[in-house]
């Protein structure tokens, strides 16, 4: 696994970029005109740029922006979103919308700075009220893209996802801050699926459920100095939803803090049969501050008993190790690994393991689960 030092956040311009303030195409700050049109009017010409790099630039000011799309391939690998202002959404859903903000088959796009506030406090309000409600719009997605940049972003009150990262390679999120209310259903902070080279470091994020998601088809992605609460932890899945499914692994997640969080640590699949798979993970160096589930592997996933009652996952974990995990537990059983009868995890590994409930140790519970344990482990392994 690798680990590469960010490049720094000076921005140097010469006489080879273009610049394209938004403004100049009619964007207003005011928050209330849309400037759409504006912003894609900007993205246009840099895209299609000569120069070696171009860079558009968001003003200080709040700007009202409805859903966009920008399109690869463009003439130039160098594209820069300077954002010194705000992007704001509608303050109403749509059932139409599922991305705000969307880049897709583009190369070479970094984000610098700014804030995008989704505004999905009407539609929390919805769903949290049991109406039937649409899913709601991702605030930023990156598809089918490579050698992506997201420096010092801050994402605010998302309908649905904060940022994905779908069918991407090479993507560097760096000092992001994520920011929704804990009961904001559906807000995963940072979501990476089908997608290798990934690296999410330096980052803070409190949101309504997972702070990072790592979805099928994910490989070589490095978490690092992470913080995460409230939400719902760091989740590998949920896996196996579909009987055809890629798997997970060469995954790192080291030296993050859960503070409050429903879960530490998570792998998730679904109670039914399915080719997906988990491997080659480490999580080491995590802090616990009065967290639910710490430690947890479920792989009886079935929101609503349907289509998996009484099955077993065929996801197959594997090769799993936890180093160096401390902190207190808000519930008595700070390990919890509850894997499938018929694919029983294997290779799980804990080595310097302190967790405590109250002022005194936790317990840890192992169905189906197999491996070994090393250094001073607290709860006592069960494996």
């Amino acid at each position: 696994m690798r680990c590469s030092l960010m490049p720094s956040l000076a921005i140097s311009l010469n006489l080879s970029q273009s610049s394209f303030n938004i403004v100049s195409y009619g964007a207003k700050p005011d928050g209330q005109t849309d400037s759409s049109e504006s912003l894609t009017s900007a993205w246009h010409a840099a895209c299609t740029s000569t120069s070696s790099s171009s860079t558009i630039y968001v003003p200080a000011g709040t700007f009202l922006i409805k859903p966009v799309t920008f399109n690869g391939p463009c003439n130039t690998n160098h594209i820069i979103f300077q954002i010194d202002g705000t992007l704001i959404a509608s303050s109403s859903y749509s059932s139409k919308t599922q991305q705000w903000i969307m880049f897709e088959h583009v190369n070479g796009v970094s984000i610098f700075g700014g804030t995008l506030d989704g505004r999905g406090q009407s539609l929390w309000s919805c769903k949290n009220s049991g109406r039937g409600c649409p899913d709601g719009a991702t605030s930023l997605k990156f598809s089918n893209s490579k050698n992506i940049m997201i420096s010092g972003l801050s994402s605010v009150n998302s309908e649905l996802y904060h940022i994905v990262i779908n069918g991407c390679e090479a993507v560097k999120v760096q000092g992001v801050r994520i920011n929704a209310p804990g009961n904001s259903p559906n807000t995963d902070g940072i979501h990476v699926q089908m997608s290798n080279d990934v690296t999410i470091s330096s980052t803070g994020i409190r949101t309504g459920d997972d702070c990072i998601s790592i979805g099928p088809g994910t490989s070589g992605l490095w978490i690092e100095g992470v913080s995460c609460g409230p939400g719902h932890g760091i989740s590998i899945g949920s896996l196996g939803k579909e009987d055809e499914e890629d798997g997970v692994q060469n995954v790192t997640v080291r030296n993050t803090v859960f503070k409050g969080s429903q879960n530490g640590l998570r792998i998730k699949t679904w109670g039914r049969p399915s080719t997906s798979f988990v491997k080659d993970i480490m999580f080491e160096h995590a802090t616990m501050q009065n967290v639910q589930n710490p430690i947890i592997i479920t792989q009886n996933y079935c929101p609503g008993e349907h289509h998996c009652p009484g099955q077993n996952s065929g996801v197959k974990i594997s090769g799993v190790t936890y180093n160096d995990i401390q902190g207190s537990s808000a519930t008595q059983v700070a390990v919890d690994f509850d894997c499938s009868g018929s694919n029983p995890c294997s290779g799980i590994g804990l080595e310097d393991i302190k967790l405590t409930y109250g002022n005194s140790p936790a317990k840890a519970s192992c169905i189906n689960a197999d491996g070994s344990a090393s250094g001073f482990v607290i709860p006592p392994s069960c494996l």
